[in-house]
């Protein structure tokens, strides 16, 4: 007979571990955030260790709590594949599928008829966020995550980007390509990016690459979000910096122009899967459906630069 602690205990540790918090943990598990902590402090007595050390609201893993965390973890993924066996037929054909807002309306919903055009039986949930979703908490199969990559997650990697400088057409020369000089009488267009954890490209980086008159004091005008900032550009409101990935086609058919200027380097788009999703047929088809899109977007991009 195994002697566990109390499975409630053990719930609470691996939630507020995972979380980094017991505020979001206490969220996850619909208790108390007394709760947790009781809960915690319980399974502390019963081993003779700390595994948390508290400072104010933040809580961080001891050594203990390091050391006991990825077997925990592991072991209720392992329960829960356990349980999927069960329900993995009907799982198959219904994925769900995180992204930020702006990939997944500019640049993969677009194209989400061909793959339902080729397999209609997969059902595909989107869900738009900009902040990395916990896939265990929020029932998420495969997540798009934005942002830096480390060497050791390349292999995960199907899109980088990079950020040009581009304007509607109607506000552009049309026997030219444009140069920041015709826009010295509008304001440059930005938005505020939500993970400020990012070296986000900005006009500022941009113009110090440029030759233009040093003496012009550019206005510019903010948007709360990134899409807002988009349909603003199109509108003719003002030049824009923005992933060359969210504006392919508008550049492809001319609706947007680039202007004279630097490409500077943005980020990657990398998979990042649920492991208790890898047996879903759906998503196995729709990954290896998203990566060969990827590699035509890629090759097409090559081509064309």
């Amino acid at each position: 007979m195994r002697k566990l602690p109390p499975l409630n205990s053990i719930r609470a540790f691996e939630a507020a571990a995972r979380h980094q918090s017991f505020t979001a943990a206490a969220a996850e598990l619909s208790v108390t955030i007394t709760a947790v902590s009781h809960q915690i402090r319980q399974l502390e007595a019963r081993i003779g260790h700390k595994l948390f050390e508290r400072t104010g609201r933040a809580v961080t893993l001891t050594r203990v709590g390091q050391a006991i965390y990825p077997l925990v973890r592991d072991g209720f993924d392992q329960i829960a594949d356990a349980f999927e066996l069960v329900n993995a037929r009907a799982n198959d054909d219904s994925i769900q599928i995180s992204a930020t807002r702006a990939f997944a309306e500019r640049w993969l919903m677009p194209r989400l008829s061909q793959f339902n055009a080729i397999h209609p039986d997969v059902t595909v949930h989107i869900h738009g966020s900009e902040r990395a979703v916990d896939l265990r908490a929020e029932d998420i199969d495969l997540a798009i995550r934005y942002g830096s990559v480390e060497s050791d997650q390349r292999d995960s990697v199907i899109l980088d980007d990079c950020y040009l400088a581009v304007a509607d057409r109607g506000i552009c020369p049309e026997d030219r390509m444009p140069t920041i000089a015709d826009f010295y009488q509008r304001p440059l267009l930005a938005y505020k990016w939500e993970n400020r954890a990012l070296n986000a490209p900005s006009w500022s980086a941009w113009l110090a690459q440029v030759e233009h008159n040093r003496t012009v004091d550019f206005r510019i005008s903010w948007y709360s979000e990134e899409m807002l900032a988009l349909y603003a550009a199109e509108c003719g409101l003002g030049p824009l910096i923005c992933s060359n990935i969210l504006i392919d086609e508008e550049l492809r058919t001319g609706r947007l122009r680039r202007i004279e200027g630097p490409r500077l380097a943005g980020f990657s788009y990398r998979l990042v899967e649920m492991p208790s999703s890898r047996r879903k047929t759906g998503l196995r088809v729709f990954a290896q459906w998203l990566r060969a899109e990827a590699e035509a977007f890629r090759t097409r991009s090559a081509v064309t630069d």
